[in-house]
């Protein structure tokens, strides 16, 4: 992973209607557990990690790094959010040999159907317009995640190419804080 660039970190907790996008705590680590080893959350991405291994990996004092959000419900971790620049040597990109911004999310199942997703990634890309102006945002989901489909077109991403990957037909999209007829 590359530095998210010049950007001050860590930023204040952002604060939306319902929830606050704040960096990991060490009060995350059992929902960060969770996450990672729940078998609903893991479908599209590789699979649950074992949890009997993923606890004894996953430090007390949680890591902190730049691009790396939790998202916090009335003081409770319910998920993810991520942005983090994508490998220049990755074979997709919207500026080849570039290093894009890629947004990633996980939430907990019970987090789901609730629009938290949207509000929270909503509130990331707007401080990522802010902290890296004109800076295009990517996006990989796989087409048969139709519930992260619905959330990268409700974003504002839009469909750059679709590719085989990870024996999956992946989306590629690319959101942009810059409107067209700027």
């Amino acid at each position: 992973m590359t530095e998210l660039g010049p950007v001050a970190w860590p930023p204040a907790p952002i604060k939306t209607e319902r929830l606050v996008l704040r960096e990991p705590e060490a009060r995350d680590r059992a929902a960060v557990i969770e996450l990672f080893t729940s078998p609903e959350v893991g479908t599209y991405i590789g699979g649950p990690r074992q949890r009997d291994e993923f606890e004894r990996a996953v430090p007390e004092t949680p890591k902190r790094r730049p691009g790396l959000f939790v998202v916090d419900l009335d003081g409770a971790m319910i998920g993810i959010v991520t942005l983090e620049r994508r490998d220049p040597e990755h074979p997709v990109h919207v500026r080849p040999g570039a290093s894009e911004v890629e947004l990633g999310y996980m939430f907990l199942p019970q987090a789901w159907g609730h629009g938290y997703a949207a509000e929270a990634c909503a509130a990331a890309l707007d401080w990522c317009a802010e902290a890296l102006p004109g800076e295009p945002v990517v996006l990989t989901t796989q087409t048969a995640n139709e519930r992260s489909m619905r959330l990268a077109a409700k974003l504002g991403f839009t469909e750059v190419e679709r590719y085989e990957d990870w024996g999956a037909e992946q989306w590629f999209g690319m959101w942009s804080p810059v409107s067209l007829s700027d």
